[in-house]
C-alpha cells in the first residue's frame, strides 16, 4: 500500500501553481518591466531557501468523474526562507491571477502568513502587488449579497508592529487594502514609473471626485515622495530587495531579542581633523549634515528613510563600532532644521522604532525651534510637535545628544528627557536659549530701542554685550552643560558610550508599554 499517486497529485498541482496566471498574464506582467511574484521572492532570499505554504491552493474545476481539468492558483504566494541567514515570513501577491485582487485570492493564506510572524516572532515582508481588498464588484452576482468589511488579519497586522519587524514593498498599482498593508509597516519602499499607490484608483476617483487622471498622476513616486505615506522610493525592484536587507540588518529578529552587533571594520578611535571646522562660525550659515554622519559612524553605514517627507528632520540608521543605532539630525536647509507637522511626524514615528527594537539613539541637535508663521499654525505644529517630543520622553532606550549648534525653545527642549540623566556633549559652536538672542533683543528692548535716538546703533550695541554671554563656555561654568568637547573627540566618545548602552538593553526587552503604530 503507497501514497506514491497522492504525492504525484500534489507534485503536479505544485508545476500548475507555479504557472501563476498563464503564460499570456506573465508575458504581459513582464513587458512592464516588473518581475513576477516567484522571481521577486527568489531575487530576495538566500539562494535556495524559500519553503512555501500552501502552494496547491487555489480555484478548482472538476468533471464528471472527478478529475481536475482546471486549476487557478491563489494570487497570493507564501511560505517561509532566509534573509542572510535569518529566518523571515514573506507574502507575495501574483498580479498575473486577476490583478492581485482579492476575488482572485484565498484570504486565509495573507492571514497564516501573518499569523506566522507573530507566533514564531520572526520578521514579515510582504511584496504587494494589487488590491487584496473586497475583489470587484462582479462578485456580488456570485455571493447574491454585499457585506460588512472586515480587513482580513488586521489584528494580527497591528499585533505586528509591537513585536516584529515588518516591511512592505510596493511593486504595483496598490490600492485600498493593498495600499493599506504598505502603510502598516516599519520601513516602506516604492518602485518609480512601474508602481502607484492610492486610496482608490483612477476610475473610482473619477466617478467620485470628477479628477480624471492617471495612475502616476494619483499616486506615483512623484507624489508619495513627500507624502510621507511610503518611506523611501527606488528605481528597480532590486534595488528595493537591497534596502529590504539594509533595514532588516540593523533590527533584531523580534522585541525579545537586542540587535545583533556586528564585527567593524572602522576603528573606533578615529578622530577626523575636518570636524574642528565643520561647522560654519557664521549662525546662519546652513552645512550639509549628511557629509558630517561617515565622520562620526563606521564608514558605509549610514540607511536613510523618508528623506523627502519632512525634510528638515533626518532619520537614519547606522553603527558603532558593528553596534546598530537610530540617528536624528537636523538639514539645515530645510527650513532651518526647524521642526514643522511634517517632520515633527517624522521624528514621533522614528523614536518609536527605535523603541519598540530597542535600538539606542544618537542625536546630532542643532534645532532652532518649532518653525512660525501662519502655514505652521494652520497645520497645528505645536500639538504635532508635542507628540514628537512626548515620543522622547516616554522613549526608554538610551540616547545621547551631541549639540553641533542651536537649542532653541520648546521644540529644541524637547530634543532630550532633561529630567533624566541627560548625557549630552555640546561642539564650541553650542548656542542656545528661549529664543536667539538677534529675535529675543528686540522683544526684551522693544521700549529701549523705541525710545532710542539711535535705534541700529543700539541694536549693535546691545548684541556685542551678549555676544560674550552667549558663550557655551559661560554656560559650562554654571554647569548649564556638563561638556563641551573637541568635535574631533566625538566618534570616540560615541563607540564608547555605545557599548554601555547595549549593556542595558538586555534589561529592556519585550513589548514596549506603548505599542508602534504605522
Amino acid at each position: 500500500m503507497s501514497w506514491e499517486k497522492e504525492v504525484e497529485e500534489i507534485n503536479y498541482r505544485r508545476e500548475l501553481a507555479c504557472r501563476m496566471g498563464g503564460e499570456d498574464n506573465v508575458a504581459r506582467h513582464k513587458s512592464a518591466g516588473k518581475l513576477t511574484v516567484r522571481e521577486r521572492i527568489d531575487s530576495l532570499l538566500d539562494n535556495g531557501s524559500f519553503h512555501e505554504s500552501g502552494a496547491i491552493a487555489g480555484k478548482a474545476k472538476y468533471d464528471g468523474d472527478g478529475n481536475l481539468i482546471e486549476f487557478t492558483p491563489a494570487n497570493c504566494v507564501f511560505g517561509t526562507g532566509k534573509l542572510k541567514d535569518k529566518k523571515v515570513v514573506i507574502c507575495g501577491d501574483d498580479f498575473t491571477v486577476r490583478g492581485g485582487a482579492a476575488d482572485g485570492a484565498i484570504h486565509g493564506k495573507q492571514v497564516y502568513a501573518e499569523k506566522i510572524a507573530h507566533d514564531l516572532q520572526i520578521p514579515i515582508i510582504r511584496l504587494v502587488d494589487g488590491t487584496g481588498g473586497g475583489g470587484s464588484v462582479k462578485t456580488l452576482d456570485a455571493s447574491g449579497h454585499t457585506y460588512i468589511p472586515v480587513n482580513p488579519a488586521w489584528d494580527l497586522v497591528v499585533a505586528n508592529m509591537e513585536r516584529v519587524p515588518v516591511v512592505s514593498a510596493c511593486l504595483g498599482s496598490v490600492a485600498g487594502l493593498g495600499a493599506a498593508r504598505v502603510a502598516a509597516s516599519h520601513f516602506s519602499v516604492m518602485v518609480e514609473k512601474t508602481s502607484q499607490l492610492f486610496v482608490a484608483g483612477p476610475p473610482v476617483v473619477k466617478f467620485g471626485m470628477g479628477q480624471d487622471l492617471t495612475k502616476e498622476e494619483l499616486g506615483g513616486s512623484q507624489i508619495h515622495r513627500g507624502s510621507g505615506a511610503v518611506d523611501n522610493i527606488v528605481e528597480t525592484e532590486e534595488e528595493a530587495f537591497t534596502q529590504i536587507k539594509q533595514f532588516l540588518s540593523y533590527l533584531p529578529q523580534n522585541v525579545w531579542e537586542i540587535p545583533k552587533v556586528l564585527l567593524s571594520d572602522d576603528t573606533p578611535s578615529r578622530r577626523e581633523e575636518e570636524l574642528i571646522s565643520f561647522i560654519p562660525r557664521n549662525r546662519r550659515a546652513p552645512y550639509k549634515i549628511r557629509n558630517l554622519l561617515p565622520l562620526l559612524f563606521d564608514k558605509n553605514s549610514i540607511f536613510e528613510m523618508g528623506r523627502y517627507f519632512g525634510g528638515g528632520t533626518v532619520t537614519c540608521f547606522a553603527r558603532l563600532d558593528g553596534h546598530s543605532v537610530g540617528i536624528i539630525a537636523s538639514d539645515t536647509f530645510v527650513n532651518g532644521g526647524g521642526l514643522t507637522a511634517e517632520s515633527s511626524e517624522k521624528l514621533e514615528r522614528f523614536v518609536d522604532l527605535c523603541q519598540t527594537f530597542h535600538l539606542p539613539i544618537v542625536n546630532l541637535v542643532d534645532q532652532p525651534g518649532m518653525v512660525i508663521g501662519v502655514p505652521s499654525e494652520r497645520k497645528g505644529t505645536i500639538r504635532k510637535g508635542v507628540r514628537a517630543i512626548s515620543a522622547v520622553y516616554q522613549a526608554q532606550v538610551p540616547m545621547i545628544e551631541i549639540i553641533l549648534r542651536r537649542v532653541f525653545g520648546v521644540g529644541g527642549a524637547g530634543m532630550s528627557n532633561g529630567h533624566g540623566l541627560n548625557l549630552r556633549y555640546a561642539w564650541p559652536s553650542g548656542d542656545w536659549g528661549s529664543l536667539p538672542v538677534e529675535g529675543g533683543v528686540h522683544v526684551a528692548y522693544r521700549r529701549e530701542l523705541a525710545a532710542s535716538k539711535d535705534p541700529e546703533g543700539y541694536l549693535k550695541e546691545l548684541l556685542e554685550q551678549m555676544e560674550s554671554i552667549r558663550s557655551p563656555i559661560r554656560t559650562a561654568e554654571a554647569f548649564g552643560v556638563e561638556e563641551i568637547i573637541d568635535p574631533r573627540d566625538t566618534r570616540p566618545i560615541l563607540c564608547d558610550w555605545v557599548k554601555d548602552a547595549y549593556n542595558l538593553l538586555p534589561q529592556q526587552v519585550g513589548i514596549s508599554k506603548h505599542g508602534m503604530r504605522p
